[in-house]
């Protein structure tokens, strides 16, 4: 999707273009205009604002799914130091669509996993558009186990929009790999934080995010499904995409009011992909705080708040 794809930013955007046209052309002639230009840029930050409030669900679905939105190996390399990063699941192969290693995060070490798209034809082809094959999921769960070894903390950034779902996927079957991922995520003692920084679909991503703490920045999306593929299920209509994002609930204020994620970390006004390093800046003071909170908890006691924590996920009626 192309950045001019977004229609409904496309006046906010002019008219931060033309604030920034004018304050240069002010500089450039040597015009005081500090006052004038002080109240200008006060006002286009209310109109953004205002803008980022109002935003649908599709809207939001389309912000994440930006071109040019940081994606989670961009996030890596701001946010942490000394990545050394390890390859293969010792199985069957290295899935590119899935990274980690060591890193060092203030000072402490940590394990870091997180999933790669790629920013251009090539790289999404070789990474499947961030969908995870089988061996991705198995990679991640052999570097959490050896993080469990090294008694570190997890941390995985996840944006995909779900597990691969080609023959080769069935074949080696990723079902199953989801499935142990979630099994044995439950059962480290270690802090596991996860965060979802754009999309957010399905078992591809929950494979990757049963954390102590899950947190979402504003503008991603979690869901069991895309929208498109909800549409495509229930109306039979490829048109009641937007329809299909409002009820399935899966931006980050509705997903706070039902407690499946505990946090929303703010992005620039604009989205994360108008000032990627003040979004990377905000993230990591999350993960920061996040991470000293969790490790004053005891290994028993992460293991069983994380456990507890997802079986109080959604309403049960008798």
């Amino acid at each position: 999707m192309s950045e001019a794809n977004l229609d409904f930013a496309e006046p906010v955007r002019e008219l931060v273009h033309r604030a920034d046209a004018l304050q240069r052309h002010a500089q450039l002639l040597h015009l005081r205009l500090d006052s004038e230009l002080k109240v200008l840029f006060q006002r286009v930050q209310e109109v953004e604002e205002r803008f980022q409030g109002s935003l649908t669900p599709w809207q939001k679905v389309r912000l994440a799914r930006h071109p040019m939105r940081p994606h989670p190996q961009y996030f890596c390399r701001m946010i942490f130091n000394d990545f050394w990063e390890l390859h293969g699941d010792r199985r069957y192969g290295d899935d590119w669509a899935v990274g980690g290693g060591f890193a060092q995060l203030d000072g402490q070490s940590v394990m870091v996993i997180f999933t790669r798209k790629g920013h251009n034809l090539e790289q999404y082809l070789q990474n499947h558009f961030g969908c995870p094959e089988p061996e991705g999921y198995r990679k991640a769960l052999r570097l959490m186990r050896l993080a469990e070894k090294a008694q570190c903390p997890v941390v995985t950034i996840v944006d995909t929009p779900g597990a691969y779902p080609g023959i080769s996927g069935g074949e080696r079957h990723i079902g199953e790999a989801i499935a142990v991922n979630l099994r044995e995520m439950f059962r480290l003692t270690v802090p596991v934080l996860c965060v979802i920084t754009g999309e957010g679909g399905s078992g591809g991503a929950l494979g990757l995010a049963i954390g102590n703490r899950v947190l979402m920045l504003s503008n991603a999306y979690y869901s069991a499904i895309t929208p498109e593929g909800c549409a495509a299920i229930l109306w039979r209509d490829g048109n009641k995409t937007a329809e299909a994002a409002a009820a399935l609930k899966l931006t980050a204020n509705d997903l706070l009011g039902l407690k499946i994620i505990d946090e929303i970390v703010p992005e620039p006004l604009g989205g994360a992909h108008c000032n990627p390093g003040e979004a990377a800046a905000i993230l990591k003071a999350a993960l920061i705080r996040n991470l000293k909170a969790l490790k004053r908890k005891s290994p028993s006691r992460l293991k069983d708040d994380r456990y507890a924590r997802f079986r109080a996920l959604g309403v049960f009626a008798d």
